[in-house]
This record gives structure tokens, C-alpha cells and sequence, in this order.
């Protein structure tokens, strides 16, 4: 059996969505769906000039490939791609990359989704917000229905 390719990264730089798709898929011949989420930034209807997003280093990335960890234990999957950016992000850029690739599409997307929820809720990343009419920002809270998404993966006790 052959190892699951496995990518955390936090980064300044952008990424390119096709690249990393072909990069997880390309020597493997045992993928029958990759589910991909991209996370872009918004401009919130014009008054949002830019998204600043920073993390702890090292600790962000060690919360990454838990949670990456964590779905490659429930899921069957065959890759895992996660890239999260940090610094000055403009509207329409990259944010973050989930790749999830499995034999069957269903594990691809329940992955990717779990990873979603538990980015959102348990990765160390702040995000400011540099509005459009004045020299203000603002951090942004926390959100319950980030917490309300990640409790549907919390496992039961028998």
C-alpha cells in the first residue's frame, strides 16, 4: 500500500489550485475523486479593502496536520492537500486550499468538510479586516456557527 501524500502549509505566497490538484493525483492511480475547497476573500459588498490574517508559527501548523491526522484516520482517503495563507489578502485572492482525494467520492467530501469545520474552529489564525471608507480594521470574532458546524463530527460514546 502505497503512503497517503500529505501537504500542510502556511504560507504568505498564493497557490495555484490546478498545480496542487495535478500534484496529489498525478503518480497515483488508485483516485477516483478529489473534492477541493478553495476559500477566497470577499470585498463584503464593497467595504472590504483587505483581509489580514495572522497565525502562530509553527503551532498553526501543528494544528493543521492534527486535524489533517484526524481525517486520515476516519476517512479512506488517498491525499491531503492543506495550504492556509497569512498576511495582506485582497479581495478575489486565495485564503485557504483543501484537497481531499479518495478511491470514492464520498470520503473525499465528508474529509474535506471535516476539514473545513474543525480550520475554522481549532487552527490558531486571526483575521482583521481593513475596511474601504476609513483607515479602520477591525477584528473579526468567532463565529457559534463554526462551532455548531465542527460538534457534527465529535465522536459518540457507546
Amino acid at each position: 500500500m502505497q503512503p497517503v501524500p500529505l501537504k500542510i502549509l502556511v504560507t504568505a505566497n498564493d497557490f495555484d489550485v490546478a498545480a496542487e490538484t495535478r500534484r496529489l493525483t498525478e503518480a497515483r492511480k488508485d483516485v477516483g475523486a478529489v473534492v477541493t475547497f478553495s476559500g477566497l476573500c470577499r470585498d463584503e459588498a464593497g467595504t472590504l479593502s483587505a483581509l489580514e490574517l495572522e497565525h502562530y508559527p509553527g503551532m498553526a501548523e501543528a494544528e493543521l496536520k492534527r486535524i489533517a491526522d484526524e481525517a486520515l484516520e476516519r476517512w479512506p482517503l488517498t491525499g491531503l492537500t492543506v495550504i492556509h495563507r497569512f498576511g495582506i489578502i485582497r479581495p478575489g485572492e486565495n485564503i485557504v486550499l483543501v484537497l481531499a482525494a479518495s478511491a470514492h467520492r464520498r470520503a473525499a467530501f465528508e474529509a474535506c468538510d471535516f476539514l473545513m469545520d474543525f480550520l475554522k474552529t481549532r487552527a490558531p489564525f486571526w483575521k482583521k479586516e481593513h475596511l474601504t471608507e476609513s483607515n479602520e480594521a477591525r477584528w473579526v470574532e468567532a463565529k457559534t456557527s463554526d462551532d455548531d458546524d465542527a460538534t457534527r463530527w465529535k465522536k459518540s460514546k457507546i
